[in-house]
């Protein structure tokens, strides 16, 4: 016995070294991923011919990096980008808002960076018309609703339960995604549609869609005491840790119906190292359980243990590589295979490797790791 709990001592110490070193590494990755002059981060970093190259702005995956970089300085370390003037930037003028799920994330900012703030944001952005205004909450997509329904119930978290339509607003986002999840627990991505593609769609969810509903039933139960909220996130945990891979890894399509797999590619690193951590840990912190074993199982993906043996972890460049997919036809093929139940191992089709980095995969990993 006493070997046994030594054992464990030791390798909860090597997972705490390794996270550390990946916090850290995130964090000096940002700074290459930053536009000094705008006040923003870049969508994309990409390698090319001649080198690391930043495309694009993204008020999105600033908001998300922000989170992560305040939970890493609330940690005791130092941000290596000045947090309060991105956040001022991002709300100086806010014309940029172009979804229900962007408005979610910008409560959800201001919440944990700024509560003093929030009142005021919450009136300028006409929170509470969200999901009437944007084509998002118009058509119930699953992802961006929970963002909407995380920045509300974090705003109530953080003691603001009582803003202009927040309960209403509340109620509308959650039956929303409970009509959009199957009765395993595995969402849908979208609960309106018009045509054979959307009504797919409606259907099949990717692994985002399986994330941001658990952690916003989480924070919900957190905030309101509400035990059926706890049990929803409980629940898509729970399943996702059934589903996970023999590597560890976290596939990309799931059939709200059955409950399956259906399309495995791409696995991305960010669902690897921080975003299946960040829905983990938020249902366990929620309903008093451990999911830690299959947390630490996904990280070891992208240090080698996959399919192709690599280490997704850049050490050089201070990041880590975006993601393992197959060409466009044979993930077609893949995918239709698999959800008419004609295969369920994985594909022949050798994967690629895309050498690209986003900001927020580097944000997420702070979010979910940096606060332990």
């Amino acid at each position: 016995m006493q070997a046994a709990i030594q054992s464990v001592l030791e390798r909860d110490r090597l997972n705490d070294r390794r996270v550390n070193e990946l916090c850290d590494l995130a964090a000096a990755g940002l700074v290459q991923m930053f536009d000094s002059e705008q006040q923003l981060f870049c969508h994309t970093y990409t390698r090319t011919k001649e080198g690391m190259s930043r495309k694009g702005l993204s008020p999105r995956y600033t908001m998300m990096t922000l989170l992560g970089l305040q939970r890493y300085q609330a940690s005791g370390r130092s941000s290596p980008v000045a947090i309060a003037p991105v956040l001022d930037r991002l709300l100086q003028d806010t014309s940029w808002l172009a979804s229900a799920g962007d408005l979610g994330l910008i409560l959800w900012t201001c919440a944990e960076l700024a509560p003093d703030r929030l009142t005021q944001v919450y009136k300028d952005v006409h929170a509470e018309e969200a999901l009437k205004r944007f084509p998002d909450g118009q058509q119930g997509s699953t992802m961006e609703v929970a963002w909407y329904l995380t920045g509300l119930a974090t705003c109530a978290l953080k003691g603001y339960s009582d803003l202009p339509g927040q309960s209403e607003q509340i109620a509308a986002a959650r039956k929303i995604l409970e009509q959009n999840c199957g009765l395993s627990g595995v969402y849908g991505h979208l609960s309106r549609s018009h045509s054979v593609k959307s009504f797919l769609r409606r259907r099949i969810g990717s692994f985002a869609d399986q994330v941001y509903p658990t952690i916003a039933f989480a924070r919900l139960s957190q905030a309101l005491n509400d035990v059926d909220a706890r049990d929803r996130a409980q629940r898509t945990a729970t399943k996702m840790c059934e589903l996970q891979g023999a590597m560890g890894e976290w596939s990309w399509h799931y059939d709200s119906a059955t409950g399956k797999v259906v399309s495995r590619y791409p696995v991305y690193s960010v669902h690897q190292h921080a975003m299946a951590p960040m829905m983990l840990f938020a249902a366990a912190e929620a309903a008093s359980c451990d999911f830690s074993e299959a947390v630490y199982k996904g990280l070891a993906w992208i240090s080698g243990h996959n399919e192709i043996h690599l280490n997704f972890i850049e050490p050089s460049l201070s990041l880590i590589w975006r993601c393992l997919y197959l060409a466009q036809a044979d993930a077609y093929l893949d995918t239709t295979f698999r959800f008419l139940k004609l295969r369920h191992d994985t594909a022949d089709a050798l994967p690629r490797v895309r050498y690209e980095c986003r900001p927020y995969e580097l944000g997420w990993l702070l979010y979910a790791f940096s606060h332990l």
